[in-house]
């Protein structure tokens, strides 16, 4: 049995994922409005009932809208760090709320699920690996630069969504406050496109099959920037886009189509 993976939606007006098999699925944030969760997955055949979890990955209001609504209405446990549920402060959440430690994996079913730290300005802050049979997938958003952790983890996936936000260029050049620019690029905010390139073509393994460029800026990038920013670098290492790995740029505000994962 593969895993199916969809993104609902991947920018800063909301980010949600869905993960799972024929049976089963979890959410990995919760950014968009809960009509629209259930829309998209009834569009894909995912019934609410079967959704296992949620999982969080920081309390900004992009990656966490709709959890209230989740684990209220439909009773959804929702899994985050201790200083992650501290920050959501949702009282929706009282009997759904399951703590989690950096490091420690739980399982759901037949997915092991594992936290790692990511440095961004939230109150906490992790991205996630799954592992699942043969298939190792990994979360990596928000990530304001590629720690010894978070490139360890990042290694480790056959499938990985990864965060290309901006593009430095656009950033210098566009309209945003100095002291807006200064939070994106500092280490804490987001990952650029040459930053999230540089990385996948250096640490390139043949295990990896398919990359998601996800949670990119309107205002500071381009899906046709981000691919070319980061199918450029692999090609200069002779990594073949289409052949040796798959590449694709999730879209902000739009579902992807469903991709199967074997």
């Amino acid at each position: 049995m593969g895993l199916k993976f969809l993104s609902l939606a991947s920018g800063s007006s909301g980010n949600c994922y869905y993960l799972g098999t024929d049976e089963y699925g979890i959410l990995m944030d919760a950014g968009i409005g809960i009509r629209s969760v259930k829309k998209i997955l009834s569009a894909n055949q995912i019934k609410m009932e079967r959704i296992m979890a949620v999982f969080i990955t920081h309390d900004h209001t992009d990656h966490i809208r709709s959890v209230g609504n989740l684990a209220g209405k439909y009773g959804i446990p929702v899994y985050a760090t201790q200083r992650v549920h501290a920050g959501l402060e949702n009282k929706k959440l009282d009997l759904s709320r399951r703590i989690i430690e950096k490091g420690e994996p739980v399982c759901i079913r037949d997915f092991k699920i594992t936290a790692f730290e990511v440095p961004h300005d939230a109150s906490d802050c992790v991205g996630y690996l799954v592992d699942y049979k043969r298939n190792k997938w990994v979360l990596a958003t928000d990530v304001g630069h590629i720690t010894n952790t978070v490139g360890e983890y990042i290694r480790k996936a056959n499938h990985l969504v990864v965060e290309a936000n901006y593009d430095r260029e656009m950033l210098r050049c566009g309209k945003y406050p100095e002291y807006l620019k200064m939070r994106i690029s500092d280490g804490n905010g987001h990952l650029c496109n040459s930053e999230t390139a540089e990385f996948l073509a250096a640490n390139f393994g043949l295990h990896l099959k398919n990359i998601w460029l996800c949670h990119l800026s309107k205002e500071n990038n381009l899906p046709e920037l981000a691919y070319k920013t980061v199918e450029t670098a692999m090609c200069a290492r002779g990594i073949r886009i289409g052949k040796d790995v798959n590449l694709n740029v999730l879209t902000r505000l739009t579902p992807s189509e469903v991709f199967w994962l074997e």
